[in-house]
C-alpha cells in the first residue's frame, strides 16, 4: 500500500510539473501583443463605442451607427461602413 500511495505522489508531482510547463511554453510564445497606432483619427463628431481587432486591421463602431476600419501598421482608414437602424 504504500508502494502505491508512493506512486501515485510522483505520478501526481509528474503532472503538475508536466501543466505548469505547457502553460509557461504556451504563454511565453504567443505572438505580439496587439500593436495599434499612437493615434487614431476618427471623424468629426465621432464617439467610439466599441472595438474589433482582425489580422492586420481593427474596427472602431461609432454612435452614429458606423464602423470604421483602420489599417493595423499604418493606422490609415480603409473602409467606412453605415449600418443601418433596425425596423420596430
Amino acid at each position: 500500500m504504500r508502494i502505491l500511495v508512493t506512486i501515485l505522489t510522483v505520478i501526481m508531482i509528474l503532472g503538475l510539473l508536466a501543466i505548469v510547463t505547457v502553460v509557461v511554453i504556451r504563454f511565453s510564445s504567443s505572438p505580439d501583443p496587439m500593436r495599434l497606432p499612437d493615434k487614431i483619427t476618427l471623424p468629426a463628431g465621432a464617439t467610439m463605442t466599441g472595438f474589433a481587432r482582425g489580422g492586420d486591421w481593427f474596427a472602431v463602431v461609432t454612435e452614429d451607427g458606423r464602423i470604421l476600419i483602420y489599417d493595423a501598421g499604418s493606422g490609415a482608414l480603409r473602409q467606412s461602413v453605415t449600418v443601418d437602424a433596425a425596423q420596430r
